[in-house]
């Protein structure tokens, strides 16, 4: 990981993540289901349900999949809201698609991993987030499509790096 060059300079077409994950944040009536994650990268940390993308998945599959592993819900209607792109110290770098819904079925339900709850979505715990999500998600929030770029040593966020993207 270099942190010399701004990220908004760095050569992305050769970058080749360790990790394609997805976040899903699902919608419904001013609030925004969010879990206490309980194992894995982030645990103890609020998030949003998601997770890597699995050899020959599709990032919307693994979206789907993720979000019924974690909180027991079956999505549909995705729309990517985001494309983050993590450089981290001590992890493989992570590449994100974020999405949104308001389409599920099922009941949020604790898992091994997660912990489900709806939050007002002016009430998000940002300071129990990752400190990148305070600066990208509200503007997905606010209709924004959004692509990140962030430089992580261990859990403190050193540098960021972010454009809206016209659809």
């Amino acid at each position: 990981m270099s942190t010399l060059l701004s990220l908004s300079e760095y050569d992305w077409s050769v970058w080749t993540p360790g990790i394609r994950s997805t976040l899903v944040f699902v919608l419904q009536d001013n609030e925004v289901l969010l879990i206490h994650k309980k194992t894995g990268l982030g645990q103890g940390k609020i998030n949003a349900p998601g997770g890597k993308i699995e050899p020959g998945e599709t990032a919307a599959q693994c979206a789907r999949r993720e979000v019924k592993e974690e909180v027991g819900l079956d999505v549909s209607d995705l729309s990517e809201v985001a494309e983050l792109r993590f450089l981290m110290s001590d992890h493989p770098d992570i590449h994100c698609r974020a999405y949104f819904t308001s389409t599920f079925t099922g009941t949020p339900t604790e898992t091994r991993e997660a912990k489900p709850f709806w939050c007002p979505l002016t009430q998000i715990p940002y300071h129990r987030m990752w400190p990148d999500d305070h600066l990208w998600l509200p503007r997905a929030l606010q209709g924004h499509r959004i692509r990140g770029s962030f430089c992580f040593e261990g859990d403190t966020l050193l540098s960021h790096w972010l454009e809206r993207i016209e659809v």
